[in-house]
């Protein structure tokens, strides 16, 4: 097999993996990965993240709904503005210079991790 293949099995895999245990992976894993280890632009990393994040959000979803840990009141409401930002967010994407997107993508991860970390 193609190294390449094995490498976007791998973080496929990893992915799918954290989005199932933390409800997050396509960003956090697929964008750094596809940038540092495929070199592939960062604008087309985050787009590529985006779709990848739809199937594996589908099935963590169905099993989460199966066994009610979805409260749909909250994540119904959350979806309207998600859905929203979704659209600004695509649309500004490709408005963003790389070095300030890499920085502004840096900053939300730090700032999550020193969030979950300190509390």
């Amino acid at each position: 097999m193609d190294k390449n293949k094995i490498k976007l099995l791998s973080i496929g895999l990893v992915t799918g993996l954290v989005n199932g245990l933390f409800g997050s992976g396509g960003g956090t894993i697929v964008v750094p990965a596809l940038v540092f280890l495929l070199g592939i632009d960062d604008h087309k990393a985050h787009a590529t993240a985006i779709s990848i994040i739809l199937p594996l959000s589908i099935i963590s979803t169905i099993i989460y709904l199966s066994n009610s840990f979805i409260p749909l009141n909250i994540g119904l409401k959350v979806v309207i503005g998600g859905v929203i930002g979704s659209f600004i967010g695509a649309k500004v994407l490709n408005k963003i210079p790389i070095h300030i997107l890499r920085k502004i993508f840096g900053s939300v991860i730090i700032y999550t991790a020193i969030r979950m970390i300190m509390k």
